[in-house]
């Protein structure tokens, strides 16, 4: 019997975002990320895209009692497929391991109506330097898809729902990263 795991790739490597207990630092291979909106959401979220060589790092998690009710409620947007063999990480038992992607039809690049909120960037980029460090975080920046969509600076009123609170050097670390890529930074009105 494995034990049922998510692989998480965006928000889900900020553990301050969820109470899923026994978190290991992973990979996964055959995957990339992007940033996509839906339909179902108004504005833009991570994704992962099929893509065979690409390796992107994340978080894998236990799902107590095989229950996935509450996380495939956080992630109803997404489609969960299994993805055991296409992650390495630590963990010796055996698992079943789970990720979250938008199905390719329902993918949009995002546009003005519909940003990157700067809110949620942050919090994934917070997970990204707590787990990775600044070489793991500044490879998350590396291996994500969609740096040319505009993002919506709303940290002084932040819209997504499990933002977090981020140091002064955090938030440095993120503007940095953004001019760098020249993204398009919105003002909230």
């Amino acid at each position: 019997m494995s034990d049922p795991f998510f692989f998480g790739y965006g928000s889900l490597v900020n553990l301050a975002t969820h109470d899923y207990a026994d978190a290991h630092p992973a990979a996964i291979t055959g995957w990339k990320r992007a940033w996509r909106y839906t339909s179902l959401r108004e504005i833009a979220f991570l994704t992962a895209v099929p893509d065979p060589q690409a390796t992107i790092d994340g978080m894998i998690a236990h799902v107590p009692g095989d229950n996935w009710a509450a996380l495939d409620e956080r992630e109803y947007a997404y489609d969960r497929h299994l993805v055991t063999s296409q992650v390495s990480h630590p963990v010796t038992r055996p698992l079943s391991i789970a990720i979250y992607a938008v199905p390719d039809a329902s993918q949009h690049k995002p546009d003005l109506p519909h940003p990157i909120l700067l809110s949620y960037l942050d919090v994934v980029v917070q997970g990204y330097l707590q787990v990775f460090g600044e070489e793991g975080a500044v490879r998350f920046f590396d291996t994500t898809d969609g740096w040319d969509s505009p993002v919506l600076n709303d940290r002084a009123n932040p819209l997504y729902p499990r933002h977090q609170a981020l140091s002064p050097a955090q938030q440095a670390f993120v503007d940095d990263q953004l001019a760098a890529r020249q993204v398009s930074v919105i003002r909230d009105a």
